[in-house]
């Protein structure tokens, strides 16, 4: 009984491991001020639609200057 109890123990850590490691892997964000975007930077949709064409994923806008950051993940 006791053999079952550590196997299961065991499988059950491996799979939180492994699911952890699939969380980070997805969470890393790169970012990099756009070079197309002119001017203050508003709406976060205007931002993706220049940074998906620049070859980003999407964009946002941030900072006290409103300037446009376009994100992919790294």
């Amino acid at each position: 009984m006791e053999r079952k109890s550590l196997g299961l123990f065991l499988l059950l850590l491996i799979a939180l491991a492994s699911q952890e490691m699939v969380m980070r892997a997805e969470a890393r964000v790169c970012e990099s001020k756009s070079h197309g975007f002119k001017g203050a930077c508003h709406r976060d949709h205007n931002c993706a639609l220049v940074c998906r064409n620049e070859g980003f994923s999407g964009g946002k806008c941030r900072g006290i200057r409103h300037r446009c950051f376009c994100t992919k993940g790294c």
